[in-house]
């Protein structure tokens, strides 16, 4: 986090000195830092966890309250699983925007900055263990976004999306935060261990308590808003679709991965004595969410819409895998969770790496009809976006399949048939509006004839994302086995050797 933070400042100072022509560099100094932050992670992943002790031992920075001791970052498989994750979404997201902010002529060393700082707040969001740690991770990754969002100045969609995430981020961080101040009045603690505790308390003595229950539904709100699940959904469209589309793809994948480390820690480690109490709420709120994102996304003409809707069906089908699993005796679905994150981040970035490759001076791409023909003109492309749309729809070997098997996988074990059900007609739905995309690229004429160059950068962008899409497909055990040590799951690996493997 300290890497990161300095190079942001850095990327801030350099961008003063350096010419207009010279304005890459800010990108190659932010992917430096990124690698110089993975590399610490790195050192910390085998140096504490390299020595065979249990996969879920973990050390934390600690703290006194009400007399007891307790971690408030707590630096365990899980937080590092994650940190890979945003560091990965960030370097690829960064080798998508170089040309294209210098198309939109909006090639500022802020851009990088933010990343980079958003990437520092998702941290705090995988490793908190005190809520206020986590709001804090929460709002410097939130408003890093918000400016991303608005980031070109000149386009009246860019200023609207940024504005109306503003607003709507703001209002949901309220909730969010009344919701965990009422835990700290109920528990006289902001940790998570501690809120467990004082909960299970509560819980016991009486299931029905009134400020147990508002304190969960406000905390979840707060959560679900975040992740996008319907009905709290209403701002990812319009962000997407007015957001740089190189941001469109960063926050599909980067944030929307640590505001579901956030939830997570949230349900499975804070409100985990209320999990009878908030199980209906999340079985409401996922079938609506693949209900709401699945038909909206039927109707849509603008590429960045139409995912931004598939981003929320997913969300659902994430969200079974929450239902499906605990913390203490099954762990598949949460195992599936994180599994689909990383392929998610693979295969999504690569779709919208293909969206951001049509804009042109003039050429907005953003339409199915932009993307028409496209195999006649940038064949190699057409055939990428095909292969990522084959893996958002879960079609086997890609990696996108393992995602949904673990889901269905989980639901089964628990005898969720109903939901399992559902899940797979849905899966079905998903597979027709990638489809339309298909079908425009490979049988419909060009609207344009203007051909579609990739730069250098977006052409390693499309290289990592489709590595990672169809090796993940085909070699699945390396990556299955690392959400499971990230879980403490000892057949998924019994130690830090097993996952390198």
């Amino acid at each position: 986090m300290i890497l990161l933070s300095l190079f942001g400042l850095g990327v801030l100072v350099i961008d003063l000195m350096l010419p207009a022509e010279w304005k890459r560099w800010n990108a190659i100094t932010a992917l430096i830092g990124l690698g110089f932050s993975t590399a610490a992670v790195l050192r910390v992943h085998l140096g504490h966890f390299a020595d065979g002790r249990p996969l879920v031992g973990s050390f934390a920075f600690l703290s006194n309250q009400g007399g007891q001791t307790v971690g408030s970052v707590l630096m365990d498989g899980f937080a590092i699983y994650f940190f890979y994750l945003f560091l990965g979404g960030a370097a690829i997201s960064i080798l998508m925007s170089a040309h294209y902010l210098e198309i939109e002529r909006e090639h500022h060393g802020e851009f990088y900055a933010l990343i980079l700082f958003s990437v520092v707040g998702m941290m705090c969001m995988a490793s908190g263990y005190d809520v206020v740690l986590l709001f804090i991770g929460l709002e410097l990754m939130a408003i890093s976004t918000y400016v991303l969002v608005g980031f070109l100045r000149r386009d009246k969609r860019s200023n609207e999306a940024a504005l109306k995430y503003l607003l709507l981020g703001a209002f949901s961080s309220g909730i969010f935060a009344y919701g965990l101040s009422l835990l700290y009045g109920l528990s006289g603690s902001t940790n998570l261990h501690v809120i467990a505790q004082a909960l299970q308390q509560h819980y016991r003595a009486n299931p029905k308590d009134p400020i147990a229950i508002v304190a969960m539904i406000t905390t979840a709100t707060g959560l679900l808003f975040k992740i996008a699940a319907v009905p709290f959904h209403q701002w990812a469209p319009d962000a997407y679709e007015g957001a740089p589309t190189s941001v469109t793809g960063y926050m599909s994948v980067a944030v929307k991965a640590a505001a579901w480390a956030m939830l997570l820690r949230i349900f499975l480690w804070g409100l985990y004595p209320l999990r009878p109490v908030y199980l209906p709420l999340l079985v409401f709120v996922a079938i609506a969410t693949m209900t709401g994102g699945n038909l909206a996304a039927l109707t849509q003409s603008n590429l960045k819409r139409l995912l931004a809707y598939s981003s929320i069906s997913h969300v659902g089908y994430m969200l079974l895998g929450l239902i499906a699993s605990d913390n203490i005796t099954n762990k598949t679905g949460i195992q599936g969770i994180l599994v689909y994150l990383l392929v998610y981040t693979f295969m999504n970035l690569g779709a919208f790496a293909v969206v951001t490759s049509l804009r042109r001076r003039d050429i907005i791409g953003d339409e199915i009809d932009d993307i028409a023909g496209l195999f006649f003109k940038a064949p190699t492309e057409a055939v990428l976006m095909l292969l990522f749309l084959l893996s958002l729809a879960g079609i086997p070997p890609l990696a996108g399949f393992y995602g949904k098997y673990f889901i269905f996988l989980s639901l089964i074990q628990t005898q969720h048939y109903y939901l399992a059900g559902f899940a797979v007609l849905y899966a079905v739905l998903g597979l027709y509006y990638y489809m339309r995309i298909a079908n425009a690229m490979f049988m419909r004429l060009a609207t344009d004839p203007e051909p579609v160059v990739a730069s250098p950068g977006m052409q390693v962008a499309l290289a990592i994302s489709a590595i990672g899409t169809v090796g993940i497909g085909i070699f699945p055990e390396f990556f299955i086995r690392a959400a499971g040590w990230s879980l403490g799951i000892q057949q998924a690996g019994a130690s830090v050797l097993g996952f390198l493997r």
